[in-house]
């Protein structure tokens, strides 16, 4: 079941780790802001960009399975056709809980692989605007 109560976001807002697919260096871009102000609320932000050495002080990582530390959440900023391969990537790992994919992105077929092996997945939906509705935050 794709999440989609108020509850069940709140539980997946309460995590601390937030790995972001497609985090931008790039000022003004949404895949730059957002993850900077998840940063100023607290998450841990941790950036994959293939291009990128460094976003927002933190060190970047080519793909979601070179990331060492663990994970909570997935937080996608990547077209909706890379989903899927964003999806095998994130069930090469035993310690993320969710997957976000932020407004506009959207893969029914691959979502329903996360939650079929155990994991919380919201499509299509903002993680910085639904922080501001549900948690508080400026």
């Amino acid at each position: 079941m794709p999440v989609d109560s108020d509850d069940e976001l709140r539980e997946i807002l309460d995590y601390d780790t937030v790995a972001v697919v497609g985090s931008s260096t790039t000022e003004g871009k949404a895949a730059h802001e957002i993850p900077k102000y998840l940063q100023q609320q607290g998450y841990r932000v941790i950036p994959v960009n293939p291009f990128a050495d460094e976003v927002l002080g933190e060190q970047s990582y080519d793909s979601i399975t070179d990331v060492p530390d663990e994970v909570d959440v997935v937080d996608v900023f990547r077209p909706s056709e890379e989903v899927p391969d964003i999806v095998d990537e994130t069930l090469e790992r035993d310690d993320v809980a969710a997957i976000w994919l932020q407004q506009g992105i959207r893969h029914d077929d691959a979502a329903g692989r996360a939650e079929e092996a155990g994991l919380d997945v919201v499509q299509d939906r903002c993680m910085k605007v639904e922080h501001q509705r549900l948690v508080g935050g400026s």
